[in-house]
């Protein structure tokens, strides 16, 4: 085979992935089948766990264009391997968006298909049932749900788009507007498929079937069945029992998973729509059955959309919080078409993110919809199934990515630590059994024992409890969690992003009062907009007429803001209704006028009130054409007119940097930027108005038709409305909680720039004296390179020398609080835009002081969130839903604030919208991280002190009994583990973060320390009863509590030991080291049982501490006080009671080393281990960390201000950027 280039699906997409082609072969296949029988299957469950290990083994490499399997692997950190069988499915073309040929001369992919078909029969549905045509055989594959067909001109497999990729608007309104043939639409389904996104909830036995083929579970039923093979029934089955029990739970959360996410996504999936068919003919189908292409009929009274559609007429009001957790119905109007209009709109490629005000998605509910003159409002098909919006989102919960975190990749590293413990005590009970001719069948049996006693059973279980206690106990305070093992996780953030509005502040907004510009000069600022002086004025106008509410069922609803400014001047809005519209060619405005209440109040006669009743009825303004407000541009505006006057108005409103760029300069106000800014720094919202008288010559059809750019220019300044946005009452508390705590906050908003500083400001976020440096990045433009002005937030007016204060760097005695240095950055979201694509050298350094990010668009937060990951910070994220599921998702602990639908993109959602939940979530957290530390520890002291204690009797001949192990492990170690997780989170969040990970030095050196002393103690034991007056090797006959009998009988019963006890399990060194060892396992558990500062202390965990109390006196009972039947039950022998006083005083000196130990390593521990390895000096892992002792020593950082940093195009060599910086 020629050698092949590397091949990609997804190219530079989240979901990227290397691609492989292979094809079955014969001999490798059988050569696998003989070793699978070989291996008794083993070899089997390796393939079946090894998706790239199946395919290599079984098929040989070849091209893509002819493979049979194709073997992919994400380029992401994981390096995930899956594998897909290739499929053929015959079709008239390879493209499903061009007109099938009838007859095709050439063949895709070199692979010829001839089928006797009729073309006569195009209207059937299926399009086997076409007669001869010589079909292509297409060659596709599925994964996650996605179909990638292959695709010749790029000579690899490609998922098939839809409408949303490459076609022009002007080409959705000329060519896709009449809807498709029947034929046509069958050709497209074949490759489309059906629109749904099926969310298969998987039978039991395939969950079962899943879940048992753990590698996990598959140790354990080897283990079961090697503990049977030596009798040891009782013990296998408690492990069979906990398996099952485990198994079943397990179970029943997956099922109930799939149950609630197939129950949200099946609700309204299915309904009855309307397609036209070309030629005005109309046709009821399933929306199963729609594709893109598809022209849809919106029907009047709403409905839930089932597939993602552009509007191509008619208006709709649309319900959007499945997406956009935003509850407020959105108005989306048609595509403007621009082959109609080519001055007024250029022609550009539809997207439905640019084109959203146009696009009507997925899930969201159509309230009702709005058409003139009989004419029905149709929506074009752009995407369906899983490549709709919504089901994409569902698709990242079906198939999510795999949580990175250290704690999991140092468990696989523990677990294979004891797999080499377990391979020593392997070596050493052959090597032993050997030499003291035991028979093979027990060295064998013994030699594996030693592995299962390594690696514990219970492990999983143990470590679940804890993270299940946190979930119980987060609910409990109204914090809900879809995924468990984040919580862990949660322990660690050392950053959390906030959104603002809804967020930080209040969700909305009050009108703080009105500053009206007259003959270019701010007058005083005014409180209410509703007084007498200004019902007529062109201000007032602008606030009734320039906003995008509607009315759904007679109440007002829209945009907050909007709804805010509306209600504030007190008029009234009525909707022309449908019979109206019906009525008239033209099309009939939403019309406001002032309440009747609003005109001053006559005392004079009747006919004089009827006149003024008579003016409030004729003073109407009617808004004819309304140009949405866009994110993109910052501003909206209307074109209306009042009732009896023949000149339109326009107004607008907007940004207000923007607006006074679209007046004439002559009407700004020269101190409008200071008393903006004046505004802004108190954390105000301001928005600014401005007007513009029509020309007469502008019909109403003339204005339906006219550029946006047309009107919004040479605008008359008309002044501002201050908006006030309170900041939340726990806010600032909780942030100066997370402060104390040493984690960074940070502020992702979509407001503007200084007013997103000021709150910063207000809450705490960034201190009084800190300064606030803002990159001003500006893309090239006109063969001048990228640059970034850097200048700071505040007048420096107070400074009295001549140059500005440069923040001052502070060298911190910890690295972790290198991050709480004395200046911020503050950019928005088009300079992130381009410092991403062009200062990449910049990015880290501006994420390390970055804190308050504005105008930020929802993907420009998921970038944020990824760039302060790849500096090794572990990331929260707080949101109110809106714009934010893609942040919420990426971030490490992503907490929605909102409970509608959207959250379930995010692991965890507050009941309560407060962002008080982040303390409490990062304490659970921490609480669970130590849990989880404390619950490996004590697992790994288990094995190793069972361990040890098996190792010393084998060397003997001997081992623990059955019901010795049954004691141990269900009484003593199940108990402990499920108790010791119940420690509550502290009260408060500390400084301090745990460890990350559990090869770290203080932990090593506690785990090691401990199991050097059970080993020195039960070893001591163990060779100190050999030394007793009255030991000597157990027989059946033997009694050390009556020397003297035990002496007389000893020798007549000795060789007839093993008839009694086969295993040799009763003797001295046995009783002496189970009892030693189960006082040991009640140590360890109390040593490792930390409290303070990230857990409630051991003794207000009342279960763990009645739990071993108990424990203790039934051990310290059946030692000092032997029960004949206790002792039968767990085959001890008798003692003399000098010998037990002498095993306690053991177990008393035992448990004061290993406390005194703990603490020691605890508080010098650290110490310790790097005067001992000469890493006094050691760099700091977390990139940040390392990051921030570079620019300690760095004079050129930070930029100083009213500096330029401008981009070098990149070298050939390496392609970095050279980063210059120019006064």
């Amino acid at each position: 085979m020629e050698k092949e280039e590397k091949k990609f699906v997804n190219k530079a997409e989240e979901d990227e992935m290397e691609i492989y082609g292979y094809d079955l072969c014969r001999w490798k296949l059988v050569l696998v089948t003989v070793g699978v029988i070989c291996s008794g299957g083993f070899l089997l469950l390796l393939l079946y766990w090894m998706p790239q290990w199946r395919v290599k083994a079984t098929c040989k490499r070849t091209t893509l264009k002819d493979c049979g399997v194709v073997l992919l692997r994400t380029t992401d950190e994981f390096k995930i391997w899956f594998c897909a069988k290739v499929r053929v499915m015959p079709s008239l073309g390879a493209n499903p968006l061009q007109n099938p040929n009838p007859i095709v001369p050439k063949v895709s992919n070199g692979h010829a298909v001839h089928f006797c078909e009729s073309a006569a029969e195009e209207n059937k549905n299926d399009l086997k049932k076409y007669l001869p045509v010589s079909k292509l055989a297409i060659r596709y594959f599925t994964h996650h749900s996605v179909k990638y067909f292959w695709n010749d001109s790029v000579q690899s497999f490609d998922v098939v788009r839809g409408l949303d990729e490459s076609t022009f608007c002007s080409s959705l309104h000329n060519e896709h507007s009449t809807g498709l043939t029947k034929g046509m639409h069958d050709y497209r389904k074949a490759f489309y498929g059906v629109n749904e996104i099926a969310v298969k909830v998987p039978s039991i036995f395939k969950l079962l079937i899943k879940e048992v083929l753990n590698p996990f579970y598959i140790f354990q039923l080897f283990s079961v069945i090697l503990w049977i093979t030596d009798e040891y029934h009782y013990y296998a089955l408690a492990i069979v029992i906990m398996s099952i029990i485990s198994i079943v739970s397990s179970l029943y959360t997956i099922r109930k998973q799939y149950v609630m996410l197939h129950d949200m996504v099946a609700a309204h999936s299915i309904v009855r729509v309307s397609v036209c068919r070309g030629h005005q003919e109309i046709e009821e189908i399933l929306s199963t059955d729609l594709v893109p292409g598809d022209i849809m009929l919106i029907p009047s009274n709403g409905t839930i959309m089932p597939c993602d559609a552009v509007l191509l007429s008619g208006t709709c009001i649309v319900n959007e919080s499945m997406l956009t957790g935003e509850s407020v119905p959105v108005t989306k109007i048609n595509l403007p078409n621009p082959s109609e209009y080519p001055k007024a709109v250029g022609d550009e490629i539809y997207s439905p993110e640019v084109h959203k005000r146009h696009t009507l998605f997925c899930g969201t509910n159509v309230i009702q919809t709005r058409f003139y003159t009989g004419e029905l409002v149709k929506a074009l098909v752009v995407r369906t199934g899983f490549s709709t919006a919504k089901g994409q989102l569902v698709r990242s919960i079906l198939y999510p990515k795999p949580t990175d975190f250290k704690l999991y990749r140092d468990a696989y590293l523990f677990l294979l630590s004891l797999v080499v413990v377990a391979g020593i005590g392997f070596l050493y009970t052959v090597v032993n059994s050997i030499l003291k001719e035991v028979p093979a069948h027990t060295i064998i049996i013994e030699s594996l024992d030693i592995i299962t006693i390594t690696v514990p059973p219970a492990l999983p279980a143990a470590m679940t409890a804890g993270i299940v206690y946190a979930q119980r106990r987060l609910k409990k305070i109204g914090i809900f969690c879809i995924s468990p093992q984040r919580i862990n996780i949660c322990g660690q953030l050392n950053l959390v992003c906030f959104d603002k509005t809804g967020t930080l502040t209040e969700d909305g907004l009050d009108l703080w009062g009105i500053q009206r510009v007259e003959n270019a000069r701010f007058l005083l600022p005014e409180e209410r907009a509703c007084s007498e002086s200004l019902l007529k004025s062109e201000f007032v106008a602008c606030m009734a007429t320039c906003h995008s509410l509607t009315k759904i069922e007679g109440v007002l609803s829209g945009d907050p803001l909007d709804l805010k400014m509306f209600e504030a001047i007190g008029w009234i809005l009525e909707e022309a209704t449908e019979e109206e519209t019906a009525l008239h060619n033209q099309i009939m405005p939403t019309v406001v006028r002032p309440s009747k209440q609003l005109f001053p109040e006559s005392k004079q006669a009747t006919n004089q009130e009827m006149e003024l009743f008579e003016l409030s009825t004729s003073y109407e303004i009617g808004i004819v054409r309304q140009f949405p407000f866009s994110s993109v541009l910052q501003r909206m505006c209307v074109i209306a007119r009042v009732l009896g006057e023949k000149r339109m108005d326009a107004y607008m409103k907007g940004a207000p940097e923007v607006i006074a760029s679209l007046c004439k300069q002559e009407t700004v106000p020269v101190d409008f930027e200071s008393v903006l800014e004046e505004y802004t720094k108190q954390g105000f919202r301001v928005i600014a108005l401005a007007h513009r008288k029509l020309e007469s010559k502008l019909t109403w059809h003339k204005v339906q038709t006219i550029n946006r750019d047309a009107i919004e220019s040479n605008m008359d300044f008309m002044g501002l409305i201050i908006m006030q946005n309170k900041l939340k009452q726990e806010t600032p508390a909780v942030l100066e909680d997370l402060h104390k705590a040493n984690i960074r906050t940070v502020m992702v908003t979509g407001d503007n720039m200084l007013t997103a500083i000021s709150v910063a400001r207000d809450c705490g976020m960034i201190l009084p004296q800190d300064k606030v440096i803002i990159a001003e990045a500006l893309p090239p433009k006109d063969g001048q390179a990228a640059r970034i002005n850097w200048h700071y937030a505040d007048t420096l007016a107070k400074c009295t020398s001549s140059s500005p204060d440069i923040p001052v760097k502070l060298v911190h005695e910890s690295l972790e609080d290198l991050q709480m240095t004395k200046y911020h950055f503050a950019m928005n979201g088009k300079s992130f835009a381009v410092i991403l694509e062009h200062f990449q050298d910049l990015v880290p350094k501006l994420v390390l002081h970055g804190t308050v990010f504005a105008r930020m668009a929802p993907d420009q937060k998921t970038q944020l969130v990824e760039a302060l990951q790849n500096v090794d910070y572990y990331v929260g994220m707080c949101g109110d839903g809106a714009n934010d599921c893609g942040a919420l998702k990426r971030a490490h602990g992503g907490i929605s604030l909102s409970e509608l639908e959207a959250s379930v993109a995010s692991p965890f959602t507050s009941r309560t919208p407060s962002i008080s939940c982040v303390p409490k979530l990062i304490r659970e957290g921490r609480a669970a991280l130590i849990t989880s530390f404390c619950v490996f520890k004590f697992m790994a002291l288990y094995s190793i002190i069972q361990y040890i204690s098996v190792t010393l009797l084998y060397s003997i001949l001997s081992n623990l009994g059955d019901f010795q192990f049954l004691f141990i492990d269900l009484a003593i170690i199940l108990v402990v583990v499920f108790t010791m997780s119940l420690n509550p989170a502290w009260k408060e969040l500390v400084a301090r973060r745990p460890p990350s990970g559990l090869i770290s030095g203080p932990l090593l050196c506690s785990v090691l320390s401990q199991i050097i002393i059970c080993l020195a103690f039960q070893t001591f034991g163990f060779f100190w009863v050999k030394q007793q007056s009255w030991y000597e090797p157990w027989t059946t006959e033997s009694d050390a509590c009556n020397v003297l009998d035990a002496t007389n009988t000893s020798s007549e019963h000795q060789g007839n030991a093993t008839l009694h006890d086969e295993h040799y399990i009763k003797n001295y060194e046995n009783t002496t080291l189970f009892f030693i060892s189960s006082f040991q396992y009640l140590i360890v558990a109390i040593v490792f049982s930390k409290g303070k500062p990230f857990r409630q202390p051991c003794y207000k965990n009342f279960l763990f501490v009645i739990s071993v109390i108990v424990l203790y006196v039934f051990i310290f009972f059946i030692m000092l006080h032997p029960v004949e039947s206790i002792d039968t039950f767990l085959e001890l022998v008798c003692v003399p009671y000098e010998w037990r006083l002498r095993i306690l005083i053991i177990v008393i000196l035992n448990a004061i080393v290993s406390v005194l130990t703990e603490e020691a390593v605890d508080r010098c521990g650290v110490c310790f281990l790097s005067s001992l390895f000469g890493c006094r000096e050691k760099t700091p892992k977390a990139k940040y960390m390392h990051l921030a002792q570079e620019l300690l020593v760095d004079p050129e950082w930070p930029p100083k201000p009213r500096t330029t940093t401008e981009a070098k195009v990149p070298s050939q060599e390496n392609g970095s950027y050279q980063i210059i910086t120019v006064t």
